[in-house]
């Protein structure tokens, strides 16, 4: 089915930036912004200047406050939402869903408590089948994207076909998607790069080079793999743009905010001054790292990374002393 109008609900950076993509590929969009600001700001002036300054976007991208709006007559949905908000913010729109519209996920993470992936979460709460549903994941730093910087991604939907559909919404001359079958390789891959970075930055912030960060990405990557296979994903995902690509973005880039938070805790902040200097934010994998322990746990998979950063943001343990635990393990083989 040809998708001819999409709505991306959720304003900040990637919501605003993955909007642009689908419309320089060519379909309608209507972006929804919690603050009417926001939106008349989109609308009148082609412009969101609190997440994206200075970028241009098409005149195919409207936006509204209006959430019964954005989604009228929409064929596919985009939920552009924090991870831990994702839940609240769809049951309040779930009655205005379009029955057949795909649901799509930008959000990455676990959630606390219930320990579900996104999609999971969008099917429970929307209740539809797992193959109404997608998620986007790759090495797509916002701001890259909405400057044009050439990039690919994955779209991950167990319907094949509804991924098609996707990919040819959003290709462009400058955003290049592939297709994927395996939503929860996709998914875990994006959701513990976050806390892999976090890992990164700390490293950085305590003045480490590139054989510690290559190290860390290395090891990060294992452990996320393991997790993956004890959930029955694709281990060759992680070899992929969800699984390395995302992670060598996320880890490498002083546009990650991830990173960023990391490094500001590796050079002696405390989680509240990091979170102050990222203007009130904190980044994804604070609290990601806390649910994927948890799953990690729960099925027996070791992850001593994400246990270490969960340690550190919410034990008390030092960042010193994390890298000492980590480097203080019992050796073993290197695929274990």
């Amino acid at each position: 089915m040809a998708i001819e109008r999409v709505a991306v609900l959720g304003s900040g950076s990637w919501g605003t930036a993955f909007a642009k993509v689908i419309a320089d590929s060519g379909p309608e969009v209507v972006l929804w912004a919690r603050r009417q600001e926001v939106a008349s700001e989109v609308t009148e002036t082609r412009v969101n200047s609190g997440y994206l300054p200075g970028i241009s976007l098409p005149a195919n991208l409207t936006a509204t406050s209006d959430p019964a709006k954005a989604l009228d007559g929409a064929d596919a949905v985009v939920l552009a939402v924090p991870s831990q908000t994702l839940r609240v913010n769809l049951s309040a729109w779930k009655e205005l869903l379009p029955p057949d519209a795909t649901l799509v996920s930008l959000s990455k993470g676990v959630e606390l408590g219930t320990l579900k992936r996104m999609s999971e979460v969008i099917r429970e709460v929307a209740g539809v089948d797992e193959s109404q549903v997608a998620v986007v994941s790759g090495p797509n730093l916002a701001k890259e994207i909405a400057v044009e910087q050439p990039t690919a991604t994955v779209i991950a939907c167990t319907d094949h076909d509804r991924a098609v559909d996707l990919q040819h919404a959003c290709s462009n001359s400058y955003f290049r998607p592939y297709t994927n079958t395996d939503v929860v390789g996709c998914e875990l891959g994006g959701a513990c790069k976050n806390v892999i970075a976090l890992a990164c930055g700390m490293a950085a912030g305590m003045g480490y080079g590139d054989n510690t960060m290559a190290s860390i990405i290395t090891r990060g990557l294992a452990e996320t793999a393991r997790l993956g296979a004890a959930l029955g994903a694709d281990p060759l995902t992680f070899a992929g743009l969800a699984g390395l690509g995302d992670l060598v973005a996320t880890c490498a880039s002083p546009l990650s905010r991830n990173r960023s938070f990391g490094e500001r805790l590796g050079r002696g902040d405390t989680l509240a001054q990091a979170q102050e200097a990222a203007h009130g934010q904190v980044a994804e994998g604070v609290k990601s790292c806390s649910s994927i322990r948890e799953l990690a746990n729960a099925h027996g998979v070791d992850m001593p990374i994400t246990e270490g950063v969960h340690q550190v943001c919410h034990d008390g343990l030092s960042v010193r002393d994390l890298g000492a635990a980590l480097l203080g393990r019992d050796r073993k083989h290197e695929r274990q």
